[in-house]
């Protein structure tokens, strides 16, 4: 391939934005880009764009969002435009057999792990959750498998001491956008050499659900923090006392030993909050109550009593 590609961008969230930026910057020729459809949110349920239509709207691109991708409809469309490349960023679907079968070249996916590690949906919570020092991006070329595809290139970053998932997900995504255009730059001098995934060493990345973000005070105090960070905006980490919600945003194990049963809370300086656990003791720096906003722990602590001997579950 010695000519700029055409090409066919399929993403949907915040994470893909960057990649197809980057795209518009470089002069990519972007032939269609394929969204999700518009959904709602919130409490009033009003009805949004996904992100990828709101910046693909603003670079003048044209833009479908398909109830599904599984129709002669779609493929039909998809194949008029005769794409070398497409390229897929969280797009929230499989794509099937006749749709990666379409461009000339191949289907890219820009993956937030470096594979076959962390296959699946959730990568950059899960590299937290279980104390990865380093993840990156992995650039494949798609086959029919979840994640199974050959490399093209990989990149390390490392996973800082406080990364939230969502500061991790920034500079990921950015590290992604990057990573394709050299992706696509190689392909053009054929630098470019796919290698085969070593599928031994394949680990899983589930989808999170909400109520994966409850603590679990059994736990010991370092996996709770990773765990903390991991979930961080969403789910988000929560407990409760009595039948009141705590929503929990950045704590820190503290090694000691206390005789007190997980999820007790015990002595500690008049601005702390300190929590048993399976192993160790955690100090909740930042919280938000079932009603309110997110505050400081010496804070929080003014309005709301939480005496040694309480019980967190």
């Amino acid at each position: 391939m010695n000519k700029t590609a055409k090409i066919i961008f399929m993403g949907t969230p915040e994470f893909a934005v960057p990649a197809l930026n980057a795209l518009h910057k470089n002069g990519q020729d972007v032939a269609l880009v394929v969204t999700r459809p518009d959904r709602p949110k919130g409490r009033g349920r009003k009805v949004f764009p996904p992100p990828v239509k709101e910046a693909a709207t603003k670079f003048g691109y044209e833009i479908i969002q398909p109830p599904s991708i599984r129709t002669a409809e779609f493929s039909d469309h998809m194949a008029k435009h005769q794409p070398d490349v497409i390229v897929v960023v969280a797009f929230g679907h499989i794509i099937p057999k006749n749709i990666l079968a379409i461009p000339k070249v191949g289907t890219l996916n820009i993956h937030a792990s470096l594979l076959p590690k962390y296959r699946g949906p959730a990568p950059i919570q899960w590299a937290i959750i279980n104390g990865e020092k380093e993840t990156g991006i992995t650039i494949i070329l798609m086959d029919e498998g979840l994640d199974t595809g050959d490399i093209l290139l990989s990149s390390k970053i490392e996973i800082l001491p406080d990364d939230t998932s969502g500061a991790l997900h920034d500079r990921l995504a950015e590290l992604g956008a990057d990573l394709l255009i050299r992706t696509l730059d190689s392909f053009k001098t054929d630098k470019i050499h796919p290698i085969s995934q070593d599928h031994s060493q394949a680990t899983y990345a589930p989808l999170l659900k909400k109520n994966d973000g409850r603590l679990n005070w059994e736990m010991p105090a370092s996996a709770l923090e990773a765990l903390i960070r991991g979930i961080t905006p969403w789910p988000g980490a929560f407990t409760y006392h009595e039948n009141k919600r705590l929503k929990i945003f950045k704590a820190r194990p503290i090694f000691m030993d206390t005789p007190e049963t997980p999820g007790t809370v015990i002595r500690g300086f008049p601005d702390e909050l300190r929590v048993a656990t399976g192993e160790g003791v955690l100090s909740i720096m930042e919280i938000q109550g079932s009603s309110g906003k997110r505050l400081l722990i010496k804070d929080f602590l003014r309005g709301y009593h939480l005496t040694p001997g309480t019980i967190l579950h």
